[in-house]
């Protein structure tokens, strides 16, 4: 895991270019993109040259760190984080070489638009892009009804049904063929730059597939795809325990009666992050692990973010059902990692289906 001094670096940075400006990101949608750009200035995201194993360690803690003042924000940075664990598992020498370290240092920002084919894997929907291959590539039509971290200079990754085969390619979002429409209006997660994608034709460049067999791809990068979002819960439990524990002397006392209380979220918080460290340091790396018992922790963070942010709300009381509370959003984004791919319905098939 990353040094104590990172995570105070990190610290900083989230109290000059986040902590301001929370409301805005849940109210207002507004971005935090500087916020990501500036953790690439200072070093503070996975390097070009890492391993699979190494960008874990890197990056679950940043998460973490992240989510604990605001989910939202975490999830953009979980976003990143995926765009570049495609490169760095995909096929594509020129990505790696040209994009990777931008996406490192913050100059450039990634994507994911794989919510659509993880639910396509899992059994539970169709594909809704459709590729031909052409001459110099593929044509890419249809629509992603939704793809978050997006802008006019960002990248994002996409799967496609080629007929015979998947194939998983990385784009940019300046690709001639390709509509966005932002999506707003959400509760929890607002500022997510959050985008319908329709490809009318988009051509794919060689150089921009990172898989012509995606199936295997997605076999591939899925241990790091989920194991990134288990800091969002983590986050999220920690900023409720601290809550809970504010509100220790309110009401005369009549807190301490409730069945949940600051110390067992703290355990509970303690528990699945031993349980994630070894899975991110086991002895064959993020690559090597039992897929269960990351599709397992996985459901149980976002279990225990869920009792942690009903707990906050209930220590909090009235005031917390007053616009702009910390509880109130909280609840909200406890409920958007229930519903993030994979969804807590989508994690209960796994297990119940192997």
């Amino acid at each position: 895991m990353i040094g104590q001094d990172a995570l105070r670096r990190i610290g900083e940075i989230a109290g000059t270019h986040l902590k301001p400006h929370v409301r805005r990101i849940d109210e207002e949608a507004w971005y935090p993109g500087d916020y990501l750009r500036e953790l690439g200035r200072q070093g503070l995201l996975p390097g070009p040259g890492m391993d699979e194993r190494d960008a874990l360690r890197s990056g679950v803690p940043a998460v973490r760190k992240t989510a604990r003042h605001c989910v939202t924000t975490g999830f953009v940075l979980w976003c990143h984080l995926a765009a570049m664990t495609y490169i760095r598992n995909g096929a594509s020498a020129e990505l790696r070489r040209s994009l990777l370290p931008r996406l490192a240092d913050g100059s450039l920002l990634g994507g994911t638009g794989l919510s659509n084919p993880m639910k396509y894997y899992a059994g539970m929907d169709r594909m809704y892009l459709r590729a031909e291959r052409k001459e110099g590539g593929y044509a890419v039509h249809g629509t992603l009804p939704l793809v978050s971290n997006l802008g006019d200079d960002h990248w994002f990754g996409i799967v496609a049904d080629a007929g015979d085969r998947r194939i998983a390619a990385f784009v940019p979002c300046s690709a001639p063929g390709l509509a966005r429409s932002e999506q707003v209006g959400f509760i929890g997660i607002n500022g997510s730059a959050t985008y319908s994608c329709r490809f009318d034709g988009v051509s794919v460049r060689p150089e921009w597939l990172l898989a012509e067999d995606a199936d295997e791809w997605v076999r591939r990068i899925r241990t790091t795809f989920v194991l990134y979002q288990v800091p969002l819960a983590l986050g999220l439990i920690e900023a409720c325990a601290e809550i809970v524990r504010g509100m220790s002397g309110k009401q005369g006392g009549s807190n301490a009666y409730h069945r949940v209380q600051a110390a067992d979220l703290e355990r509970e918080l303690e528990s699945l992050q031993e349980r994630l460290d070894r899975l991110v340091d086991g002895p064959a790396g993020a690559g090597g692990v039992h897929w269960p018992d990351v599709v397992r922790l996985r459901l149980d963070a976002v279990y225990s973010a869920l009792q942690a942010a009903q707990t906050a709300m209930l220590h909090v009381g009235s005031p917390g059902y007053k616009a702009g509370s910390e509880a109130s959003r909280r609840l909200r984004e406890a409920w958007f990692l229930a519903n993030l791919t994979p969804t807590v319905r989508q994690l209960e098939k796994m297990i119940a289906t192997g």
